[in-house]
């Protein structure tokens, strides 16, 4: 045995193919097991039977990490600077704004981590191995390769092994291929030349399980050299930025550029003007906390954690807030046939004789086979017998020719009245060697295997193959003479009677669900390891207009720009291996999608990590669970749908605060240029811009209790940073032109002096700023056409209020207010409503020539 350290393993001789004495050799083991201290010798060389994770940081890292953004790195560094100048009050403020929003940030994002932690559940632990010649029950990672193992139906596959015993073995594979139907397992040797891993009929991988049968096995792989284990050590080291965290640092760095030009250029101008580098260099700091949206962070958890409770109230659970608004953005849902589209649960969907015209007599006889074979049931005897309660007991059961692999069926006898009748049921190909008759309305016809009747016969059968079905044949023959023991001799001569045909059947939600997707602009691909056929069916089904369809033969021979070209014209990809899925989505990426995935299984887990939305559901293996973003509780697709409109909601509200931060705050500052040059003394006290900074930032908190416009959720929305910057360039000003106004009146009619001047400036500065969310948060006319949420109303007006009483009690003279004369307030509601209705026309003409973001 050739091993390399780590608890890496690789073999150097070819396990699937070599004989039982070969690979008890290699393995250094037999059929008695190890023994105990060869079991911790190996457990030193290879480490324990476990996958890679992803390490979970501890609690105080979590919140040190939230610490590590820009915008709160320039308000610790502006918080810094006041205290070193000795203005205590200004620097605690800006560290009270900068806490308020990491603290509220991390909570959101904790909760929902520790509710996601909840929905892992655990597969089962144990599994029975051979130590010291005894069966044992031991833990799944303490298995080491050379193990032999008890595999019985139900069980999870504990390690990658090579099956050297077996009877009527079925493994469900689906987690890892995608495949639909159990794979019968055998324990002969194959030629793997040529051959994925996983289509090899005599290895059973980890995370596949049991549906059937009993076998045993030699463990040749465990841990992190498994199939399972190569994917999940690749995802463990993978960590991708979606679509939303672009957006937001994009932005953020949009802000901070504006910030410094004009931060330097305000300082610059005071300290030129005025020849105070100390005052105009906290008034410049003062401005800088101005510009900064430093309650971004804040405001996007409490939206993102409101999503997050109103989808988890639709059973829909989100595990990483940040892909509420993924979910919304998405432009493109690629999604996993097996268990996502379809119901995981073979069915029998057809019982028709050899012209596929439904039989009742068909459905009969497979029913009898079915109820008295005594060896165990597979997943399609269990269909049958599910499909329809059928009283058979009438026909005395008088012997049974069991299943193997060689012939592909299996026959029950009964007495039908007073006569022996075999019953037979099996693969088409081998029901057909042994007829010599078929019977067609009731009329018994010559079949010989040479003419044109058993093509057309054979064509009926492939008919039903390429709709997607898995086709069992079923005949019969009559016997003249009673016997006590029949044999496989004794199926020939058969009377060929029907077919019954199984499908894993679409989910009944499936076909809506596509249909409401794709009314909000979202783009439909099926990404699937299953075959063509079946995949064409299943599609057909739920109604997916198929546009272009494509293997994973033809996207693994495409280059990455081949791929792009393929990816805009194809819409069902099948039979693609678990690194061709994640090739499809970063060519999707590549062409400027937003793409989500869904699905449950192994091989789906690179994809739903590379998808800027990773959804599974909650029956999913752990693998895809954890490495999803988003967990469907519900069997119903339909809460995708209800996901996609939450996240259009939080990515509205998120928008409304940033296009209404970035526009308000650069107009204010930009007025604070203009002052600086014209005025001889500072336009505000640092602290008083500061203070207004937080009132306006409270009055904020109220957003994601607002509601968002129908017209603004029927299409995906991403991030478009160059559509803010122009908003922020065109709405922006127009608050300097009032604030202007307002400079020119307490100057020229009131002749203020500093206190007068920075007080109305505080005054007429909060209320536009803090009122004009009732514009911007609406394409539409606001209160007429579009409501505001009441607590909106409440924050905004209860803030404004405590601003305008401020001069007047003696809590206003520590920030350096003086009353302003009555007649001041008059002049007030005159520039308020002037601008906010300036607002609203400027904005009816922008979104008329830039559209609605």
């Amino acid at each position: 045995m050739k091993t390399v350290k780590n608890g890496k393993q690789n073999f150097d001789f070819d396990y699937a193919g070599c004989s039982y004495e070969q690979l008890f050799e290699k393995f250094g083991t037999s059929q008695r097991g190890l023994d105990d201290e060869e079991v911790l010798r190996r457990l030193e060389e290879y480490g324990y039977n476990e996958p890679a994770r992803k390490h979970r940081q501890a609690v105080i890292l979590q919140i040190l990490s939230k610490f590590v953004h820009p915008l709160v790195i320039v308000l610790l560094i502006i918080a810094g600077f006041s205290f070193f100048f000795g203005e205590k009050i200004s620097a605690i403020l800006v560290i009270t704004m900068a806490f308020i929003s990491v603290f509220l940030s991390f909570i959101q994002e904790y909760r929902a981590g520790r509710d996601a932690d909840r929905l892992s559940e655990m597969v089962r632990t144990t599994a029975t191995v051979y130590r010291n010649g005894k069966p044992k029950e031991i833990t799944i990672r303490e298995i080491v390769p050379g193990d032999i193992v008890d595999l019985y139906a139900g069980d999870m596959i504990p390690a990658d092994m090579r099956i050297i015993s077996c009877k009527d073995l079925f493994i469900n594979q689906a987690s890892l291929t995608g495949e639909s139907f159990p794979v019968e397992k055998v324990p002969e040797s194959v030629s793997a030349q040529k051959r994925s891993p996983v289509d090899l009929i005599n290895v059973a991988f980890m995370g596949s399980s049991v549906v059937s049968g009993t076998g045993l096995g030699v463990v040749v792989k465990t841990g992190l050299s498994t199939q399972f284990g190569e994917i999940s050590r690749k995802l463990a080291t993978i960590t991708v930025a979606s679509s939303f965290d672009k957006g937001i640092n994009k932005f953020t760095w949009l802000m901070i550029r504006f910030m410094s030009i004009l931060v330097m250029l305000i300082f610059a101008i005071n300290y030129f003007k005025k020849g105070n580098i100390i005052e105009a260099l906290l008034f410049s700091l003062s401005v800088a906390v101005g510009l900064t949206p430093e309650m971004l962070p804040m405001l996007v958890a409490l939206n993102l954690s409101k999503g997050a409770i109103a989808m988890s109230k639709k059973e829909v659970i989100v595990k990483r807030l940040n892909a509420i608004q993924n979910f919304g953005a998405m432009d493109v849902l690629c999604t996993d046939k097996t268990g996502t589209l379809t119901l995981d649960k073979i069915m029998l969907e057809r019982h028709c004789d050899v012209v596929s015209q439904e039989d009742d007599d068909v459905l009969l006889f497979a029913y009898i086979n079915s109820y008295y074979q005594t060896g165990l049931k597979n997943i399609l005897d269990r269909a049958i017998l599910k499909y329809e309660k059928i009283m058979v007991k009438q026909y005395k059961k008088i012997d049974e020719v069991p299943f193997d692999f060689s012939r592909k069926l299996m026959s029950v006898v009964i007495d039908n009245d007073g006569k022996h009748r075999i019953i037979c049921k099996g693969a088409p190909e081998e029901i057909y060697k042994r007829c010599s008759k078929f019977v067609i309305d009731g009329e018994l016809l010559d079949l010989d295997a040479g003419n044109l009747v058993l093509l057309e016969l054979k064509k009926e059968y492939s008919n039903l193959s390429a709709e997607g079905f898995r086709v069992l044949a079923i005949a019969y023959k009559d016997f003249d003479q009673a016997k006590e023991k029949y044999t496989k001799e004794d199926e020939q001569g058969l009377i060929l009677k029907g077919y019954i045909a199984f499908l894993d059947p679409p989910k009944p939600s499936a076909k809506r669900t596509i249909e409401t997707l794709k009314s909000l602009g979202i783009d439909f691909k099926v990404l699937t390891g299953d075959n063509e056929l079946v995949t064409k069916k299943i599609c057909y089904e739920v109604g997916l207009d198929i546009k272009g369809f494509a293997t994973g033969e033809q996207v693994e021979g495409s280059s990455d720009i081949q791929l792009r070209e393929l990816v805009k014209k194809t819409t069902v990809f099948a039979r693609l291996s678990p690194m061709q899925k994640e090739r499809v989505i970063h060519a999707l990426h590549d062409n400027k999608h937003i793409v989500g995935y869904l699905g449950d299984g192994i091989n789906d887990a690179p994809a739903l990590k590379t998808a800027d939305v990773g959804i599974s559901v909650n029956n999913a293996v752990d693998i895809a669970k954890e490495s999803a973003d988003i967990i469907l509780l519900k069997k119903s697709l339909l809460g995708l749908v209800d996901g996609v409109i939450e996240g259009r909601k939080t990515f509205g509200n998120i928008l409304k605060y940033i296009k209404m931060g970035a526009s308000s705050n650069f107009g204010n500052m930009f007025s604070m240029t203009g002052a600086s040059l014209f005025l001889p003394f500072l336009p505000m006290l640092p602290i008083q811009i500061l203070l207004n900074n937080l009132f306006y930032d409270i009055s904020q908190i109220a957003i994601p209790s607002d509601e968002v416009d129908k017209e603004y959720l029927i299409k995906a929305r991403p991030w478009n940073v160059g559509y803010i910057k122009k908003f922020m360039l065109v709405i922006g000003p127009i608050s300097s032109i009032f604030d202007f106004l307002t400079f020119g009146i307490l100057w020229f009619v009131f002749h203020a002096e500093q206190p007068l001047f920075n007080t109305g400036w505080f005054l007429e500065s909060l209320c536009t700023q803090t009122l004009v969310i009732y514009i911007i948060r609406t394409g539409k006319i606001p209160f007429i056409e579009s409501k505001p949420s009441q607590f909106l109303l409440f924050t905004s007006i209860y803030m404004v209020t405590l601003g305008l009483i401020l001069p007047f009690i003696p809590l206003g003279k520590y920030f350096g207010f003086v009353q302003p004369p009555p007649i001041y307030f008059l002049v007030l509601f005159f520039i308020v409503t002037t601008y906010l209705l300036m607002v609203q026309f400027v904005k009816a003409w922008f979104i008329k020539r830039y559209g609605y973001e």
